[in-house]
This record gives structure tokens, C-alpha cells and sequence, in this order.
């Protein structure tokens, strides 16, 4: 049933306007695999965002530091990157070349499949590799004890079943008016007792 997955990456790439993307299971694990391919060894994080973006810099020792600009509307770089943050981000043509942008399906999401997430990306080789890291270093379709596996994976994949869903509610999602997100969506998380003194 993987062949719903790669159709439902086939249309939210088309939706976006973009070369490729790989579905997964979440938002987060999305940015993770996006900082660990892309090797990021140190960056900022914006204060009004979800607490898991910088528990993911903490959880991969990044050295990293609460950015100066507050400000930021339907998506946000993760500064010094080239990884976008679009989890609120819903724009027919909109991908951004040259970036990693990575997108969120959960349930308060323009398209809501509970959950869910997909990046966006430039090139097949981005697109197996991150593939590839999302599911357990194999490549889907494929028995997996036959593959000669060379990546370290992540268990990060996004179920058929998540995949069906998303192809039956993307032509509604698609025609519905999105509701425009920024910074004020998000607490300061900066103030959080959990990075208080510590970042």
C-alpha cells in the first residue's frame, strides 16, 4: 500500500509547486531529519513557535540560541538554515526553491490528518535520501531484509493509511479558504520553565 504514500508526496509537491516531497509522520521529525541531512551544527530558533523545534535542537546538541527578530507570518526560516518551518504555511505554488520547507498535517492544520507532515525538497537526491532516513534506512516497496542498507533511519514514515486519508480530504483542504498564521499563534516558549536559564 506505500504506492498511497508517494501518490499523496506526488500531490502536496504538486500543490506547492515543488520538485519533491517526503511524506512523514509528523512536522518535528520532519525539521529533525532536515537538520540531520543537511549536518546543521549550530543555528537560532524564534521564541514564538512549537516547544518541540528547540527540544529537537537541545535533543540533537545543537548549539543553539534564542533568535533576536520575534515577527514572522505563515512560515519561518530557522535561521543560519535553509530548513523553513511551514507548519501553518497552506499556498498553492508556494514552495520556496532551494529549501528544505517542512509541513504539518496535525489536527489544528489547514489540512487536518490528525497526524502528519511532509518536506518539501529540491532534488532526488534529497528526496531518497530523506526517504530513506524517514523509514528505518530502506526504501519503501521493497523487502527490506533484501536491501543492502546504508542509511541510518529514524522510523519517521508516514502510514498508507495516513497517506488515504490525506488523498481523500487534500481536494477539500485545496478549495477551502486558509486561515493566515503567524507569530502570535504561539506562546513565547522561550519563557517555558524547561529552557528558563538554560539556552
Amino acid at each position: 500500500m506505500f504506492h498511497k504514500v508517494e501518490e499523496f508526496e506526488n500531490q502536496i509537491a504538486e500543490f506547492y509547486g515543488a520538485p519533491y516531497a517526503v511524506a512523514t509522520d509528523c512536522c518535528t521529525h520532519g525539521i529533525e531529519l532536515c537538520l540531520r541531512y543537511t549536518n546543521v551544527k549550530s543555528c537560532s530558533c524564534y521564541r514564538n513557535t512549537y516547544v518541540s523545534v528547540p527540544m529537537t535542537m537541545c535533543k540533537l546538541d545543537i548549539d543553539w540560541k534564542w533568535h533576536t527578530e520575534v515577527e514572522w507570518s505563515d512560515y519561518y526560516y530557522i535561521p543560519n538554515t535553509n530548513i523553513i518551518d511551514g507548519a501553518v504555511y497552506w499556498k498553492k505554488n508556494g514552495y520556496i526553491e532551494n529549501t528544505f520547507t517542512v509541513l504539518s498535517s496535525q489536527f489544528k492544520k489547514h489540512l487536518n490528518l490528525g497526524k502528519g507532515g511532509a518536506i518539501l525538497c529540491e532534488t532526488l537526491d534529497d528526496y531518497t535520501n530523506l526517504k530513506k532516513m524517514s523509514y528505518d534506512g530502506r526504501l519503501p516497496g521493497e523487502n527490506w531484509e533484501k536491501q543492502n542498507i546504508d542509511t541510518i533511519g529514524y522510523h519517521y514514515y508516514m502510514t498508507p493509511e495516513t497517506a488515504m486519508l490525506g488523498l481523500e480530504k487534500l481536494p477539500e483542504a485545496i478549495a477551502t479558504e486558509v486561515v493566515k498564521r503567524d507569530w502570535t499563534t504561539y506562546p513565547d516558549v522561550s519563557k517555558l520553565k524547561v529552557f528558563n536559564g538554560k539556552y
